[in-house]
């Protein structure tokens, strides 16, 4: 089963995962107690429940030191699913299950985590009429996965890096004197997406008229949002950002503001209590 994502390189994430933990020595612990010849069977299992991400990638480390393991996949990403589901089901050779378990089970953890999280606050804002987004606020070489693990849990994707949609901000703002006065140097360089951040209602009006085509209404609470949106009127998305949590979630998409987006769901989403047991064969 062929798993790929736009910009990752999945062979290369494995290797330098198995990489970094091998350190140039192997598995010294598994090389000295299994005989080479040993066979485990396997079960990798949710102790929580959760919604599932990155089984495709645990697959990966096993395959990478076992090209024979024999792998049943339980369910599918994206499902939620209870306490005490098999995800995983391994048969192969014992060393190279052990070497890789812990980097297959990180890798699930953190982005079940994430996932489980995300369906959390996309279920907070059922029948709102706004969207969930992630951010920018992955980890370092991550942050491809993590964006995959908030759509598994339902969240669309902001800017995937600096690269994809402008953002202009406070500190952009300040160095060209106005907002409107960024956003037109960026209509003048040819950018088609341009996000721009506005923390007054007096931003607004300056910042479309000079071509934004996203507001990112950033800190206002649920009165203000209320009045940016009918100002804004749906001449372009709007979007609330800034300390969002679950508890609160609820009231600000209900605003009529297009997105939400949140920045804990990549930056604080616990690990997904998920475990694998294994048996010689």
């Amino acid at each position: 089963m062929t798993f790929s994502l736009d910009r990752f390189d999945l062979d290369a994430f494995v290797r330098a995962t198995l990489a970094e933990d091998l350190g140039g020595e192997g598995d010294i612990t598994s090389q000295a107690v299994i005989p080479a010849d040993a066979l485990f069977e396997g079960v990798m299992d949710s102790r929580d429940p959760i919604v599932v991400a990155g089984l495709p990638i645990a697959e990966a480390f096993f395959r990478a030191l076992d090209p024979d393991v024999a792998i049943e996949r339980l369910v599918g990403e994206g499902q939620s699913v209870p306490a005490a589901t098999d995800l995983l089901r391994l048969r192969g050779k014992a060393r190279a299950m052990l070497t890789a378990e812990r980097s297959a089970l990180n890798t699930v953890q953190h982005l079940s985590g994430i996932a489980t999280m995300t369906r959390a606050y996309v279920d907070a804002i059922g029948g709102t009429g706004a969207t969930l987004l992630d951010t920018r606020k992955t980890l370092p070489g991550l942050r491809v996965l993590e964006k995959y693990a908030t759509r598994m849990g339902g969240a669309e994707n902001h800017r995937m890096g600096l690269w994809d949609a402008a953002m202009i901000k406070d500190n952009h703002v300040a160095v060209a004197g106005s907002v409107g006065e960024a956003v037109r140097r960026a209509v003048a360089a040819g950018i088609e997406r341009i996000i721009v951040e506005v923390d007054r209602i007096d931003q607004i009006e300056p910042a479309l008229a000079a071509g934004a085509t996203h507001l990112l209404l950033d800190n206002m609470g649920p009165p203000m949002l209320r009045e940016a949106v009918a100002l804004v009127a749906g001449r372009v998305p709007t979007e609330a950002s800034g300390g969002v949590r679950l508890d609160t979630i609820r009231a600000i998409a209900e605003t009529g503001v297009s997105y939400v987006s949140v920045g804990r769901l990549t930056q604080s989403a616990p690990a997904a209590d998920i475990g694998l047991d294994f048996a010689a064969v």
